[in-house]
């Protein structure tokens, strides 16, 4: 479980298994997890680095990390009102099972898009925990 929670209560480690991060930068980490920040760097289809700041709503040691994207000011806030990814961890056995939740809130006509959305959400997210296993285990 220890190497698990290191892995994804870490900024540092997004690249490692996090979809289309192509580097972290201006983490900000506090001891506990919560209100950790930092700036994630997204690789577009078109190799362009788009940047999205983030900051840890919440962490449990061996238990769950949440984070959400900060919109304030920035062409995101356009399309959301709100954005967030929760990590559960549990014990099963020697083993650890990982979980992996996304809540994002649509603003004004970007809600028609929501089942769009969800399906891309559902990928990254899917992605996102084959990227744990391969991280934690070299596979692939």
């Amino acid at each position: 479980m220890g190497e698990v929670w290191e892995l994804v209560s870490d900024p540092h480690s997004l690249p490692r298994w996090w979809p289309r991060t192509a580097r972290v930068e201006n983490v900000d980490r506090k001891s506990e997890g919560r209100r950790s920040q930092w700036t994630k760097v997204l690789e577009t289809a078109e190799g362009r680095g788009v940047r999205a700041d983030y900051r840890c709503l919440s962490s449990a040691e061996g238990e769950r990390y949440v984070w959400e994207q900060q919109l304030a000011g920035t062409p995101f806030a356009r399309h959301l009102r709100g954005s967030t990814v929760e990590i559960g961890l549990r014990a099963e056995g020697g083993a650890t099972e990982v979980s992996l939740a996304s809540t994002q809130a649509l603003r004004g006509l970007s809600r028609l898009g929501s089942p769009m959305m969800r399906k891309g959400q559902r990928a990254i997210l899917e992605e996102a925990l084959d990227g744990i296993e391969r991280a934690l285990t070299g596979a692939g």
